[in-house]
C-alpha cells in the first residue's frame, strides 16, 4: 500500500484506517461523524482490478448499462448525498478534535468508577464515533441516568448467533460467553461535537453518583 500522507478521520501508526488492507469500508450513516442525509457509504482501495470490481457489483454487477456481468447490488452513492457530504469534509477534522477532547473528559473523570472504560491501543487515533463503557448491572444503569435527563443507547443488545436470523448456526445462549458478556453489558454514553464540558462534567458526575 502507498503511504498516507494526509487523512480524515481515524488512523492507526500515522496512516488512515481505510489505507491498512487491499480496502477499506466507510459507513457515511446519518449519526456518523461524517454523515449524510440518508444511507451512504463509500470503499477505498489502491487496487485498481479490486476498485473496477467493486464498481461494477455497486451497480448491478455492470460494467456497460443494460449489460450484467456478475450477480450485482444496487449500492451507489446519489449525487445528492455526495452532495451534502462534501462541504463537511471542512468540518471533519475540527469536529473529531472535539470528540476527542470529550473522550479524554470521561476518561479522566471515570476512572477508578465501577465502569469498565474503553481502551486506546498503542498507535491508534480514534475518532470516538461512540464512547461504549460497560457495567454488570447495564440496564439499571440506564434507567438512573434516564431519570436524570441523560440519553443512552445499547449498541447491540442482542449477539449475531443469537438472532433469528442466525439460528440456522444452532448456536444457544453459553456458546460465545465473551460476546454475550460484551452486548448484556455495554451501554453508549452521550457523544458528539455538540457536548459542552459542563454536559460532559454532569453526565460524569451522575455516573459516579449512580
Amino acid at each position: 500500500m502507498r503511504p498516507v500522507k494526509r487523512f480524515w478521520g481515524a488512523g492507526y501508526r500515522g496512516a488512515s484506517v481505510g489505507s491498512l488492507g487491499d480496502a477499506g469500508a466507510y459507513s457515511f450513516y446519518p449519526g456518523k461523524n461524517l454523515g449524510a442525509f440518508g444511507d451512504a457509504g463509500a470503499v477505498t482501495t489502491n487496487d485498481d482490478k479490486l476498485a473496477t470490481q467493486l464498481r461494477s457489483l455497486r451497480n448491478y454487477g455492470s460494467a456497460v448499462k443494460y449489460h450484467n456481468e456478475v450477480k450485482g447490488y444496487n449500492s451507489r452513492l446519489d449525487e445528492l448525498q455526495a452532495a451534502l457530504l462534501r462541504p463537511r469534509l471542512a468540518t471533519l477534522d475540527a469536529w473529531n478534535a472535539r470528540r476527542a477532547q470529550v473522550a479524554a473528559r470521561y476518561l479522566a473523570g471515570l476512572r477508578g468508577s465501577d465502569l469498565r472504560l474503553p481502551e486506546v491501543a498503542p498507535g491508534a487515533a480514534p475518532v470516538w464515533h461512540l464512547f461504549v463503557v460497560r457495567h454488570p448491572a447495564r440496564d439499571a444503569l440506564q434507567k438512573r441516568l434516564a431519570a436524570e435527563g441523560i440519553g443512552t443507547l445499547i449498541h447491540y443488545p442482542v449477539a449475531p448467533h443469537l438472532q433469528p436470523a442466525y439460528a440456522e448456526m444452532g448456536l444457544q445462549r453459553g456458546a460465545l460467553p465473551i460476546s454475550e458478556a460484551m452486548h448484556d453489558t455495554v451501554l453508549s454514553l452521550p457523544m458528539g461535537p455538540h457536548l459542552r464540558p459542563e454536559q460532559v462534567d454532569y453526565v460524569i458526575e451522575k455516573l459516579r453518583s449512580a
